[in-house]
């Protein structure tokens, strides 16, 4: 008990830093689509989800009953990524609307495909818990869509922070700004072989 009572401790004190470094440097991302994150478990699938939120620069993380995450899985992306948080999802739908978003759910099931479906330039991604879902009910929101991800295997399950790099790629394949408006590409120098001859 005491060895879980001070990892949360250590999860929260590593969380106050990161979000006051956040609150200094954080400003929107480059592309509008943002990320509802409703419900994660704080160990390391969120900090993932900044990595990736950071990589394809999504406009904001809005976080739905997590009160803190464990920032190290994000490798610094925590700091640069603007993040909001709501004690449910009532208030973050709210939010979102007023500013013209479009909500989508990510869950198995569902007949909207990615890859088939048009987003809207506005669009807010939900990404539940993995092992629970979604916090709310979908009929008490009924502009609310839903969406899965087509898989052929057999467990028909991803990581909530893969589900998330997926859905940011597809995003970015449909309105993805030039490379050239983002930071600088980081280069790597490439030894090419030649083989025989």
């Amino acid at each position: 008990m005491r060895r879980h009572y001070n990892k949360r401790l250590d999860i929260e004190t590593r969380f106050e830093q990161a979000r006051r470094r956040n609150l200094a440097s954080a400003k929107p991302g480059l592309h509008k689509c943002i990320l509802v994150l409703d419900g994660l478990k704080p160990d390391f699938n969120i900090g993932k989800i900044f990595r990736s939120a950071d990589a394809f620069g999504a406009r904001e993380i809005h976080l739905v009953g997590v009160h803190s995450f464990d920032p190290d899985p994000a490798k610094g992306s925590v700091r640069w990524v603007s993040f909001h948080t709501h004690d449910d999802f009532s208030s973050c739908y709210r939010a979102l609307s007023q500013q013209g978003y479009s909500v989508i759910v990510l869950e198995p099931g569902c007949s909207n495909l990615l890859g088939e479906y048009a987003f809207a330039k506005k669009t807010a991604f939900v990404m539940g818990h993995e092992e629970f879902g979604i916090s709310f009910d979908r009929s008490e929101f009924p502009a609310v869509d839903g969406l899965s991800i087509p898989q052929w295997g057999h467990v028909q399950s991803l990581n909530v922070s893969v589900a998330a790099s997926i859905v940011l790629y597809e995003y970015v394949r449909q309105y993805g700004r030039p490379l050239s408006e983002g930071l600088p590409q980081k280069t790597t120098a490439v030894n090419i072989r030649r083989v025989g001859g």
